[in-house]
């Protein structure tokens, strides 16, 4: 299993960011390569959605669904074809306020675990003589680095400003 791990801080209430994190299908607007997001159900434990995703040659809709939520803490998801995946948005009370000690501001993980043995070539449509495992190599640092965008870009729509956002990433090559 790989993990990736990435947190930052956000000066909103728990609630408000909880909320927030909930609307899967807003995702498409952060991800460079999400292109859009099929709800299938209300966002409550059982709801499964089709996230579209393409890069370069390569197009593959993951399958997902919520398999938890603990309003307003943490929202708990896995794929539910083709690859072992599973994570969770977590959202906790940060120690610290902003400056002038009128905004609250929490702590916002997001935690993804997968494991790359378990995806196949036949998942995937791959153009003729490309080698599954190569592509594989490539797509893993682009899963790392499209994790911080999300982040990044999350916390911006929330707070409604772009700000400078410190990313406290953990990544694991494997488990």
């Amino acid at each position: 299993m790989q993990r990736l791990e990435i947190s930052t801080d956000v000066y909103l209430p728990p609630e408000d960011v909880y909320e927030f994190l909930l609307d899967f299908p807003r995702y498409a607007r952060y991800s460079k390569y999400l292109d859009r997001v099929e709800q299938y159900g209300d966002g409550d434990p059982g709801t499964e959605y089709d996230l579209v995703f393409s890069w370069w040659k390569l197009s593959y809709t993951a399958r997902s669904a919520v398999t938890d939520v603990e309003p307003p803490w943490r929202i708990d998801w896995e794929t539910v074809k083709d690859i072992d995946a599973n994570g969770y948005w977590r959202v906790e009370t940060a120690d610290e306020q902003v400056d002038d000690d009128t905004e609250p501001a929490c702590e916002v993980f997001f935690i993804v675990e997968f494991d790359t043995s378990t995806a196949t070539r036949d998942a995937f449509t791959l153009p003729r003589l490309i080698s599954f495992d190569a592509i594989l190599d490539r797509v893993i640092p682009k899963i790392q680095t499209e994790g911080r965008r999300v982040v990044e870009r999350v916390v911006a729509d929330l707070e409604g400003k772009e700000r400078d956002v410190e990313l406290r990433v953990h990544e694991t090559p494997s488990l």
